[in-house]
């Protein structure tokens, strides 16, 4: 059974779905959800659902504590979902083409610091693009430039709204992000 971590900010519905997709899997099971936050919904998600959750500082992840976390646990494949903080080197480094993230955009356009959430939304309707979608990549050492694995995109209409394209990218990512998971699992170890 291969093991899967997630990291995760926030409300943690991508999360959710992830642990409820591998919950009747033989493949994979999520067994451990970690938080930048100590009152982000998604420690409390996975909790409810059987999925040990732990908060940790930013201080914490770069004094190697994490790191510590993660090598207890063995993770076959660490998932960023809706994750924020840029992770350190040396956990990069430790896991090698084995961390993915989620981007709520077609990179490499609207990548990058500071662009998440409705930021991203905002850029783009703001640069009046035809489409959007969502970017699955592998993480290195700047945000959102790793090596894309998966690419799904959506119409824009005229009466987008952020918000409106922000439900449009959730139900891309609910519906695929699991899945391609599932299949990067199913590959043969390179490490």
């Amino acid at each position: 059974m291969k093991r899967i971590v997630i990291f995760a900010s926030g409300n943690g519905t991508n999360a959710e779905n992830i642990i409820r997709y591998f919950q009747k899997s033989s493949l994979a099971k999520v067994v451990l959800v970690l938080s930048n936050k100590s009152d982000a919904k998604v420690l409390t998600r996975a909790k409810n659902l059987g999925v040990p959750a732990r908060h940790f500082s930013k201080e914490t992840l770069h004094s190697g504590e994490v790191l510590k976390t993660l090598t207890e646990f063995n993770p076959d494949l660490i998932v960023l979902a809706g994750f924020l903080l840029k992770l350190p080197e040396n956990i990069i480094s430790e896991f090698p083409g084995k961390i993915i993230n989620i981007h709520p955009a077609l990179l490499p356009k609207h990548g990058g610091k500071g662009m998440y959430g409705n930021f991203v939304h905002q850029a783009v309707i703001q640069a009046k693009d035809k489409e959007s979608g969502i970017s699955i990549h592998y993480v290195n050492d700047e945000y959102d430039s790793g090596a894309i694995i998966f690419q799904k995109s959506v119409s824009i209409t005229p009466e987008d709204t952020p918000e409106s394209l922000a439900k449009k990218i959730h139900e891309l990512e609910y519906k695929w992000f699991p899945k391609v998971i599932e299949e990067l699992i199913k590959k043969p170890d390179k490490s």
